[in-house]
């Protein structure tokens, strides 16, 4: 079920959803155009937001379907900038970002920001199978994304040249790792952009002498996600015991927004989430639950 979700660049899932629900999950208010009695939840729900955060936000959606089959919820994966964006101009009830609210974004929000961390995820360094690069520095790869290192041979590879892949920039994945790799220096110049995760494994799989990053839960056998390490330390491999005990070094919230609390199938939805039940669909999108 995942699996197919990590090849879509662009997700608009529409799911109807509904049912019985004990009254007092979700109070009377109107979020998310909530109709609701003592017996039912009924009404609709938008979420929009990242790529990364959208697998389980559609493995949520899935499991609620099961129990709420009367509530609409539509969930967009547009990118973190874009989610956020509607939340500002009230199209969204819940934004899914794979970075921090910015002070500039939260001030644009009428009432106060409600930030929910869904889990956590390791960003790992994608390049060609046959590169024969083994492993990369921090400090090697903010110099190959910023255009210092142009070079494979520069790093124990073949003598060839590196196509930098990156992200766009309104993508949360683009901004986290700008802030916790380059420092904030800006990307090379020739760096080759990517609308999505799956995008970004699509190109790096047909290009042998390229690099880029994504979510851990995108990498699959067309690409290697190469180990990295910190200053001073080993190499470390991405994988979801790496960043569940932070040995890996690069690792991230996965969050969602909203706007004042949620209330009615936001909350129920939620609600969902944070259960036993939705923290396993988080591992099993492969991320790391919060619980």
């Amino acid at each position: 079920m995942f699996k197919k979700l990590l090849r879509a660049s662009w997700l608009l899932v529409v799911l109807i959803l509904a049912a019985a629900m004990a009254s007092g999950c979700g109070g009377g208010s109107n979020a998310g155009n909530v109709q609701q009695n003592d017996a039912a939840l009924s009404g609709s729900l938008q979420i929009n937001g990242s790529t990364t955060v959208t697998p389980i936000a559609q493995g949520w959606a899935e499991a609620f379907h099961e129990i709420h089959p009367e509530a609409e919820v539509i969930i967009s994966g547009t990118g973190s900038g874009n989610g956020i964006a509607a939340l500002i101009n009230g199209t969204t009830e819940i934004a899914m970002a794979s970075r921090e609210i910015k002070d500039s974004e939260r001030e644009q929000i009428d009432g106060e920001v409600k930030e929910y961390v869904v889990g956590y995820d390791a960003l790992a360094v994608i390049i060609h199978p046959d590169n024969p690069v083994k492993t990369l520095s921090l400090a090697q790869l903010k110099d190959i994304f910023t255009g210092k290192i142009t070079n494979w041979k520069d790093v124990g590879g073949d003598d060839a040249e590196i196509l930098v892949y990156t992200r766009d920039s309104s993508s949360g994945t683009y901004e986290f790792f700008k802030e916790h790799v380059l420092e904030n220096e800006e990307f090379a110049a020739g760096a080759r952009k990517t609308a999505s995760n799956a995008a970004m494994v699509n190109s790096i799989a047909q290009e042998e002498t390229a690099i880029g990053y994504c979510g851990l839960a995108f990498v699959n056998s067309s690409v290697k996600a190469v180990p990295v390490s910190a200053e001073d330390g080993s190499p470390v491999e991405p994988t979801l015991e790496t960043a569940k005990s932070k040995e890996y070094p690069i690792v991230r919230n996965l969050n969602m927004y909203t706007a004042g609390e949620a209330r009615g199938v936001a909350k129920a939805y939620l609600d969902y989430g944070f259960s036993a039940e939705g923290q396993a669909i988080v591992e099993e999108a492969g991320y790391i639950p919060v619980k």
